[in-house]
Order: structure tokens, then C-alpha cells, then sequence
């Protein structure tokens, strides 16, 4: 099975273009932007240390910027470090790396839809996602299984309000507790098979599912900050 667009966990996927707004935003004393993007892998915790950074969070939202040459997954990640606060493991880095990407991803909105990029199907509601998934082997089965959290979890988060909103004035059974069990569920589903360890996932979806809440508020934190 290929790897899917969504297990990228790691700040490598970063584009070079993104490193260097980085550095030249929190630049190392002594060391050329241009140099420290090729030292970067050597020093993981100094870029970590950078996407904590008040200076390049106020870079990526001044307002007097016009465009920034950055990706859509650099950007989410850090704006998600503002929006969860409280001290970081290992394992929530790594889970901040892969909810930045999941958000760069859904950025296109067919994404938003599809089990992963390019796929032929298109599910827009969560029961033909989970009738999907029991007529599914063990691959594809996954692949809905994560396709059901993430979509919970982005759902109930960035678009908490909408979701609100249509139970309250468009009566529309579906609340965010709907969407929080079926997230927490299908993530502990996902974290179980075979394919979460093969792609380092197992770790990160156990975690979205023990803190789903925690990992939704802040969702809902970010799309207040940065889409008033």
C-alpha cells in the first residue's frame, strides 16, 4: 500500500521556501538564512524552537503582507502551536505536524471528501463513509477509518460554528457531540490496524483519540484567530 497524502508527521516535508522564511523571520546569530536551511536537518529542535516563535507567528499574520511564499502546511502549523496551549511532548509535535498538513490538504475542498488525494470516491456525509468502511478490506478500510477522523475532527473544529448553527435554527439532527464520538471512535479504529504502524500513525491517532477534545478546541481556536 502506498503511503497516503495525510501521514506526513514530520517537519522534512517542509519545502525549502518554507525553511527560509523561517530563518530569514528568526534568524540563527552568525549563520546565513541560505545555510541554515541546509543545516536544518541537523538540528531538529532548533526548527521546532523557530515554529514556537512569537516572530514568525506576527510574520505570518501581518496584515501588511500581500503574499507570502509560504505552504498552506507551514502556515496551519503555526498557527496551531497559538491555538494549543500548554507544554509540548514529542508525540504532540508530531501530531501538530500532522494536523497542519491534514489542514493544507483540506484546503483544496475536493480533499475535504476523498479517502485520499485522487481517489474516485466522494463522501459527504459520515454514514456513506461508514457504509463504505464494512464493505472495504483492511487497506481501504483504514483509509475511512482516518478519513472519518479527520473529517470529525476538522468538521467540529474549523466549522464548529456552521455545525451549531444548522442544529439550532436549520433543526439538522447532526451536534458536535456526533461528530466528537464518531472522530474519537474511528481514530482508536485507525490507531488498531496494521497500516497505522506501517506509516508511523498508530501513535498520533491514539493520541487524537485519547485528546480528541483538546485537539478540536484548538481548531476552533485557530479558525477564530486567523478566519474572523
Amino acid at each position: 500500500m502506498q503511503s497516503p497524502d495525510f501521514a506526513a508527521v514530520g517537519p522534512q516535508s517542509f519545502a525549502p521556501n518554507d525553511l527560509l522564511f523561517l530563518f530569514e523571520h528568526f534568524p540563527v546569530p552568525g549563520v546565513d538564512p541560505v545555510e541554515a536551511v541546509r543545516r536544518v536537518h541537523e538540528q531538529p529542535n532548533t526548527l521546532e524552537s523557530i515554529l514556537e516563535s512569537r516572530f514568525v507567528h506576527e510574520a505570518l499574520m501581518d496584515q501588511r503582507a500581500q503574499w507570502l511564499d509560504v505552504s498552506p502546511q507551514l502556515f496551519f502549523d503555526v498557527m496551531l502551536r497559538r491555538a494549543l496551549p500548554g507544554p509540548r511532548d514529542r508525540q504532540e509535535r508530531q501530531v501538530i505536524h500532522y494536523l497542519a498538513n491534514l489542514l493544507g490538504l483540506f484546503s483544496r475542498t475536493e480533499r475535504v471528501y476523498q479517502v485520499h488525494q485522487d481517489d474516485a470516491g466522494r463522501y459527504e456525509y459520515l454514514a456513506d463513509l461508514v457504509q463504505a468502511g464494512l464493505q472495504s478490506g483492511p487497506e481501504r478500510q483504514f483509509l475511512v477509518n482516518a478519513q472519518i477522523g479527520n473529517f470529525s475532527l476538522y468538521t467540529s473544529g474549523i466549522c464548529a460554528p456552521w455545525v451549531e448553527y444548522r442544529r439550532d435554527y436549520k433543526r439538522r439532527p447532526v451536534s458536535l457531540e456526533f461528530y466528537k464520538r464518531m472522530g474519537r471512535s474511528h481514530y482508536a479504529s485507525a490507531a488498531g490496524s496494521l497500516q497505522a504502524q506501517e506509516f508511523g500513525l498508530r501513535d498520533i491517532f491514539r493520541r487524537l483519540a485519547e485528546r480528541f477534545e483538546y485537539f478540536r478546541a484548538g481548531m476552533q481556536r485557530l479558525a477564530e484567530d486567523v478566519f474572523p
